[in-house]
């Protein structure tokens, strides 16, 4: 039931942060997202190391999104802190994806082909909805070249990040009990 709850909340969260940017009213949804994940890793079994695989998660993502928008290939709405970076409601959206590799996605563990492959599909799928729903735009390099660099982030990023969590577990003098 945890993992369906998971799932749910992820869906929650994604929603009210890109109708939140398509109106650049981001704060609330944020600050609900947030507040997700902060119970999200205190309830969680090895809370350091769910803390850990977000922030990498999170790196991992605002590098890949800050890259992909300044080649000009994705605009975001709302872009706070920065134009040149990927704005503060995508940074919670990669923590958001983070969040699911120990609940709705950890059917994937195991099986890197399969999350690359889902990865490399509905990561931009996801971008596309979040366009066409108003929270950003395709560049001036086009949306194929967007859409195509968002597969290889996004097929990579499934992989690493289970890769990332089994690193940390597998280290971890608590071992999965």
């Amino acid at each position: 039931m945890a993992k369906f709850w998971n799932f749910v909340l992820f869906q929650i969260g994604w929603f009210t942060c890109i109708i939140g940017a398509a109106n650049e009213q981001v704060l609330w949804p944020v600050i609900g997202t947030l507040l997700y994940l902060a119970i999200h890793i205190w309830r969680s079994e090895h809370s350091k190391l769910e803390l850990k695989l977000i922030l990498k998660a999170v790196v991992f993502g605002v590098s890949a999104d800050t890259l992909i928008a300044n080649l000009g290939f994705l605009y975001f709405k709302d872009a706070w802190p920065s134009p040149y970076l990927s704005p503060f409601w995508m940074w919670t959206l990669w923590a958001l994806v983070a969040s699911t590799i120990n609940g709705s996605l950890s059917w994937l563990r195991g099986r890197p082909w399969l999350g690359a492959a889902l990865g490399a599909i509905a990561g931009p799928m996801s971008y596309e909805a979040g366009i066409r729903m108003g929270a950003g735009s395709w560049g001036p390099n086009g949306q194929l070249g967007g859409l195509t660099l968002l597969a290889i982030v996004w097929g990579v990023a499934m992989p690493l990040f289970f890769y990332w969590h089994r690193r940390h577990v597998g280290s971890s003098p608590i071992q999965n009990q």
